[in-house]
């Protein structure tokens, strides 16, 4: 039961409280995050984590004067509820409820909004910047976790700020893992740091030997003392740190509030840039996230008593049927290469590497150096295989664009989690991925209807000499039967599904299965639609598309994807250049920030349903054709739920 937590509004009521009611502060919020995200899903294990430093924090510090900025922003629970948001954390990630991470529109302690890793420390630097120029005297802190540490940014302005000499706290929360186990130098030097006892025992050692010579031992001591860094730069793990300019303090129990509370006060009185090293544990306090943080990392609802996930039947994920070709076409050719950038589990990836551990590799939380290492590999004559998030991807469109499609490297890139993505809201949306892949020279660009196309995209992506792009969404398929022969899908060539008198459907990836639901719906009113699965964004099926605008004369796009530079775009910029006499209407997402929420609701909400191309495509049916000049594109009138659409007009 909930007996101080409630009591708390504001980081300051905290300060009250002794500290066996801080004890139990911290077990009630334990309680609330795993009752929680039970019901609701969400990051819980890096949150249990958490507790304890988040309340050292807020206990040292004043926020929001002073500024505390968290990476990711995944492991700000704790920081929500100490801030006065626990009347409403029940809402978390739910639909117009609190968001999963940082948000600045929801509360003034949340400085910074958060969502992609290794951000913090560019942001604070900027905070302390802002701060000495308005002549303040804030403090400002990042927390950042050892897996976001080995993102490029994270380096860049930890390497920054170690060379100016304001003042700023990073505290570096090290709890071994990010969503998978971490890898590279970084990390292990960090596990160096949290096991060497080396300096510790040897300082001890030293002053109780040198502390017992007869009369001469504390003057010794005395001297010794002032050799101190010297010693220290021999067996101090912290080095690195203290090299790059920073005042290093720790490693330090993450879990020891006392001992928390007196490091970040001793860090808040130091000059310059400081680095706070805590280790703690994720998933502390509730055994099953202790004992597997990776699915706990962000799960979705589970039993609390025996910690299983709630599962439900049905087909595969397109992740899955992803997973499952990546094996086939691994155990086909020994050329081919899967690359994550701290993803195995999320990309499907995980069975891979166990099966072939050589031809596997997890590069940390590096977008960049993933593509352009995967480029290198291409060009050697290798089947590099990128599966990231669809938003994770766009960190590294410049290696895309220089090091992929510049050189026509045969680089095949997997986007998942393509589309709407539910509740961890507007940074976790890959709704951008075809207006900023579709223009890039060389690029092929495509999206399944189901998993059964999936699978035939990426044996077709496997055989071509250049750059492929595949986007799929996230969660189950279809349930259509698989094909136990994999088939090269002609590139560029569209698939007709249904065909009829009165207007043309044409449908990209998520959106054909509904756009032929619609079709049927349409057909009970006497309006029989042609439906065209595109298959290609890039390149489009140019003879099938021109072919049945001019024929029907109304092309109604659906594309689960920014309107701006997307699909529809694409289709209109076709039909202009051929200068073919018909109207076009889109639909897709309009020029805004997705917010979070289950994804049946924003597919509804942003008309993405079959019940609502229905309504547009009967609507654009009923308008008679206006003529005017050729190739001219107007805004039509906003229609139910639809954003925005246009119409191209003779």
């Amino acid at each position: 039961m909930v007996q101080v937590l409630n009591q708390i509004k504001d980081p300051e009521d905290m300060k009250q409280l002794s500290e066996p009611e801080l004890e139990q502060l911290c077990q009630e919020i334990r309680e609330v995050l795993i009752q929680t995200t039970a019901a609701n899903g969400g990051h819980l294990a890096p949150n249990l984590g958490i507790v304890e430093l988040t309340l050292a924090l807020h206990l040292v510090f004043r926020s929001p004067d002073d500024k505390i900025v968290w990476d990711v922003g995944h492991q700000s629970y704790v920081h929500k509820l100490l801030t006065g948001r626990y009347e409403d954390f029940h809402t978390l990630r739910t639909y117009q409820g609190m968001a999963g991470f940082p948000k600045r529109s929801e509360s003034p302690h949340d400085i910074f909004n958060t969502g992609h890793s290794s951000t913090s420390i560019s942001a604070a630097l900027g905070l302390a910047f802002a701060r000495d120029l308005k002549r303040e005297d804030n403090a400002i802190v990042a927390v950042i976790g050892d897996g976001a540490l080995t993102g490029g940014i994270a380096l860049e302005a930890l390497n920054h700020a170690g060379n100016e000499n304001t003042d700023l706290i990073v505290v570096l929360n090290d709890n071994k893992k990010s969503i998978a186990d971490n890898v590279g130098a970084l990390s292990t030097y960090l596990t160096r740091m949290r096991t060497d006892p080396r300096y510790f025992r040897n300082k001890e050692e030293m002053e109780d030997v040198v502390k017992k010579i007869p009369s001469i031992g504390p003057q010794v001591f005395k001297i010794l003392e002032k050799v101190k860094e010297g010693l220290k730069h021999l067996m101090v793990p912290g080095v690195l740190f203290e090299e790059l300019g920073y005042s290093y303090l720790g490693p330090i129990d993450g879990h020891n509030l006392t001992e928390l509370r007196a490091v970040l006060d001793n860090a808040r009185q130091l000059k310059g840039p400081v680095l706070v090293h805590v280790l703690t544990k994720k998933g502390c306090g509730y055994e099953p996230a202790e004992q597997n943080p990776g699915l706990f990392h962000g799960v979705g609802p589970f039993d609390i008593k025996t910690g299983k996930v709630h599962k439900s039947e049905g087909p595969k994920t397109y992740t899955q049927v992803f997973s499952d070709t990546m094996m086939q076409l691994a155990r086909q050719d020994e050329r081919v290469l899967a690359i994550t950038a701290a993803m195995p589990d999320g990309t499907g990836l995980a069975p891979f590497a166990q099966a072939f551990p050589a031809r596997f590799y997890d590069v940390g939380i590096a977008e960049q150096h993933a593509v352009c290492m995967a480029s290198a590999l291409a060009l050697e004559g290798l089947k590099p295989v990128v599966a990231v998030y669809s938003t994770f991807l766009q960190r590294a469109y410049d290696q895309v664009f220089h090091e992929v499609c510049l050189q026509k490297a045969p680089v095949i890139l997997a986007l998942d989690r393509a589309g709407i993505v539910g509740e961890d809201g507007e940074t976790h949306h890959g709704v951008y991925d075809l207006s900023y892949l579709r223009h890039l020279p060389e690029l092929i660009l495509m999206a399944p209807k189901d998993e059964n196309e999936l699978q035939h995209m990426l044996y077709t992506a496997y055989k071509q000499e250049g750059p492929v792009a595949i986007r799929y969404p996230r969660g189950k398929g279809q349930g259509v039967p698989l094909d136990q022969v994999l088939q090269e899908i002609p590139i560029g060539q569209s698939e007709v599904l249904r065909e009829g008198d009165d207007l043309l459907l044409l449908a990209i990836g998520s959106m054909v299965n509904p756009a032929m639901e619609a079709a049927k719906q349409l057909a009970s009113q006497g309006i029989e639609a042609t439906v065209v699965n595109a298959r290609y964004v890039k390149p489009l099926d140019k003879d099938l598309i021109v072919e049945k605008a001019q024929a029907l004369g109304k092309v109604l796009t659906v594309e689960e994807n920014a309107l701006e530079g997307g699909f529809g775009s694409a289709v209109i910029e076709l039909l202009q250049e051929e200068a073919v006499d018909c109207q076009v209407r889109r639909i897709g997402i309009p020029d805004e920030f997705i917010q979070h929420g289950a994804s049946p609701i924003l597919l509804k909400d942003y008309g993405l349903t079959a019940d609502n191309i229905a309504s547009v495509a009967a609507d654009f049916v009923g308008i008679k054709k206006a003529l005017t000049k050729r190739g001219n594109l107007k805004l039509a009138p906003f229609m139910g739920n639809v954003k925005v659409a246009f119409r191209g007009e003779k």
